[in-house]
């Protein structure tokens, strides 16, 4: 794909550091236990699980999240394919990029693990991800996909994951796996109504910085799992991201900046220093209230509404760039005119005529001597 694929940020080892569990987590969790004790089938009526997801703490744990993310992401865990070898896929075109990224990918595995079982991990990754673009050939693996795919190789192993990752693939990052990132691009556009439409200062700010979207894209790309140092971060998130409409990664992103528009606006607006804020995000997050935030965004404004507002700021980019580009121009004329009428000038203040005569003689001389040495060359035979 093409070079804007490439993610290049230098993260610290994900932290899997465990917390104790709260009164309210303890109170999910039992609820959510006796909701599966009560379907043992795998019955619970989707709209049930969408609900403990999008609520606060999400799912709670990694056990609860290996029961109810397949079924979050539509996937039947009593049918699941056989899983290839690495050898088996050795032959396909990507596999050494795939491979390269996954060797990348050990700050996002739990630390202290064994090395046999961080190797099969690797070898479980890369497989992973390959069954999915060997199967979907009209799906293009991007950078930052590993990501994704490692958090549920961690949470549901890896015949489920490949399962949810393949569901995924041909949904919510199909858009992200074309040729091109053309249509991410313009996608991660959509940030900018819902920022206008609730802090015009803030739009304001940041157009003028000329930020655009660069630093939002690992986030859209990975659902933020390449971008945040916390698991528990991470695998909140996905619970809320597998609950949630296809876009919704948007909406946060734009909660996020929200969140932060006073730190935000007391930075230097330029788009370095912009850049370098936004795309480090703090681990004091507080996701729950950015989640409900997102969520309040996503039911206020349609997506018919955020695309049109689009269409609007690309037309009045277009414009403003039309505007400047003639603008310059113009500029450029005045200047070359100035410039030849001064040299012109000059030029015409040192003609005088014995200035004339001497140029005209030296050029008669000159016109004389080449003449003489040509006949010369070609005498002797040479051209």
């Amino acid at each position: 794909m093409s070079d804007v694929d490439e993610i290049k940020i230098d993260l610290p080892p994900l932290s899997f550091e465990k917390c104790p569990e709260s009164d309210g987590e303890r109170n999910k969790r039992i609820e959510i236990e006796k909701l599966i004790a009560d379907n043992p089938d795998g019955s619970i009526p989707l709209k049930a699980l969408q609900e403990l997801a999008l609520g606060n703490f999400g799912l709670v744990n990694d056990d609860l999240r290996r029961v109810l993310w397949p079924q979050l992401a539509g996937v039947d865990v009593t049918n699941l394919e056989r899983v290839p070898t690495l050898d088996e896929l050795q032959s396909h075109p990507e596999f050494h990029q795939v491979l390269l990224d996954v060797n990348r990918s050990l700050k996002r595995f739990p630390p202290g693990i064994p090395y046999e079982q961080r190797i099969a991990l690797q070898d479980q990754l890369t497989v992973l991800i390959l069954r999915v673009i060997k199967k979907y050939p009209n799906l293009r693996y991007y950078q930052g996909y590993h990501d994704v795919a490692v958090t549920f190789l961690l949470v549901a192993g890896e015949e489920v994951a490949f399962a949810i990752m393949e569901q995924l693939s041909t949904t919510h990052f199909s858009e992200c796996m074309q040729e091109t990132m053309e249509a991410t691009q313009r996608r991660l556009m959509f940030i900018w109504p819902i920022v206008l439409f609730e802090q015009p200062e803030l739009f304001h700010f940041l157009q003028r910085s000329s930020v655009g979207t660069l630093f939002a894209l690992p986030w859209y790309l990975t659902w933020f799992g390449h971008s945040l140092n916390s698991y528990k971060a991470v695998v909140r998130l996905y619970d809320y991201f597998l609950a949630s409409p296809m876009y919704t990664p948007i909406f946060v992103t734009a909660a996020i900046l929200l969140h932060r528009a006073n730190v935000i606006l007391q930075e230097d607006c330029d788009m370095a220093s912009v850049h370098c804020l936004l795309s480090k995000l703090p681990d004091d997050l507080p996701f729950e209230d950015i989640l409900v935030n997102s969520s309040k965004l996503y039911d206020k404004y349609s997506l018919t509404v955020i695309e049109k507002k689009v269409e609007e700021l690309i037309q009045n980019e277009k414009e403003q760039r039309k505007l400047e580009e003639e603008r310059r121009i113009k500029y450029r004329r005045s200047v070359s005119s100035k410039s030849n009428y001064n040299v012109s000038k000059w030029f015409l203040s040192v003609l005088t005529p014995k200035s004339v005569m001497m140029t005209t003689a030296v050029s008669i001389v000159v016109g004389i001597c080449a003449y003489y040495y040509k006949n010369q060359y070609l005498a002797a035979g040479i051209s």
